[in-house]
């Protein structure tokens, strides 16, 4: 259910957001650093939108919102410092029309700044009326919101509602598995029968919170390979499915290759026993898949 806060929304927004943004620079887009794209990569509506490419927005975002442009303001060149070539930057109205995640809710109507592509002939894309999902955080005035990142305003479709519907659910639940920032230490050990083995490996989360990698290996038998979330190695762990929030942390998370850091107390067999391991789970886990250019 969308909540609405109780706060109006006044028509003199407009003009001072327009003086606030000459003056200043609307937070976090004025200024912000943005890899240029072609703008026909653009112009079809920013579609094609990937698990990873909704999961890199959710997961920052405060306010996750679907609602629909009612009305697009193009600022003047000085008024809009920094943005790159292939866009103009318009301050846009939308009418919020559900709340996906934000706990102090929205006012109806929401403000913000954005770079519209422009196209092969000079034109912006047309967003009036255009439905949206907004990947934000709140303002410094009512009913103004940031997007987290110039790109942040996604098409909505029944596809992408769901998976950012997905990503959030899953970040909001008690056991969300962390952000993952590097690896830790790796250990391997040989079996008592040739072709058996053991390696496991602790990676680095933002949190703190322990994650680890197993990997048995077994004569005649596929190696398996699982992630625990905690201090204890559940037997019953396993590699988690493509397009979760734990998939998404390790395949867009983990580095491509086992770091000489982490096998630094290992014998030679055993730190090439452990890389090939780890190899493995980055050929189970497949790419992270994005399709956006990050801006």
């Amino acid at each position: 259910m969308l909540t609405i806060s109780s706060t109006p929304f006044r028509l003199r927004l407009l003009a001072t957001c327009l003086f606030f943004a000459a003056n200043t620079g609307f937070p976090g887009v004025g200024s912000a650093s943005m890899a240029q794209q072609p703008a026909s990569s653009l112009s079809d509506g920013q579609a094609g939108w990937v698990y990873s490419d909704i999961a890199d927005l959710a997961t920052v975002a405060p306010v996750v919102v679907k609602g629909t442009i009612t009305e697009v303001v193009f600022l003047k060149p000085a008024q809009s410092a920094g943005v790159p070539q292939g866009y103009r930057r318009a301050y846009i109205k939308a009418k919020a029309n559900g709340l996906i995640r934000g706990d102090g809710g929205v006012a109806p109507v929401l403000a913000y700044l954005y770079d519209v592509p422009i196209d092969s002939r000079g034109k912006p894309l047309k967003l009036k009326k255009r439905q949206v999902i907004l990947f934000a955080r709140p303002g410094t005035r009512p009913g103004e919101i940031q997007l987290v990142t110039p790109g942040a305003q996604v098409d909505w479709s029944p596809a992408n509602e769901s998976t950012a519907r997905s990503v959030v659910s899953e970040l909001l639940a008690a056991k969300a598995p962390p952000k993952i920032i590097g690896l830790g230490d790796a250990f391997h050990v040989a079996g008592t029968v040739q072709g058996e083995s053991e390696t496991q490996i602790f990676l680095k989360t933002d949190s703190g919170e322990p994650v680890s990698l197993s990997i048995v290996r077994r004569p005649g038998q596929d190696a398996q390979w699982a992630v625990a979330l905690g201090e204890i190695v559940d037997e019953a762990a396993d590699s988690p499915k493509p397009n979760t929030l734990l998939w998404y942390r390790l395949a867009c998370g983990l580095p491509a290759t086992l770091p000489s850091a982490s096998v630094r107390t290992l014998a030679v067999p055993d730190a090439e026993a452990a890389r090939a391991d780890y190899r493995l789970v980055i050929e189970r886990l497949g790419p992270c898949g994005r399709s956006r250019k990050t801006r």
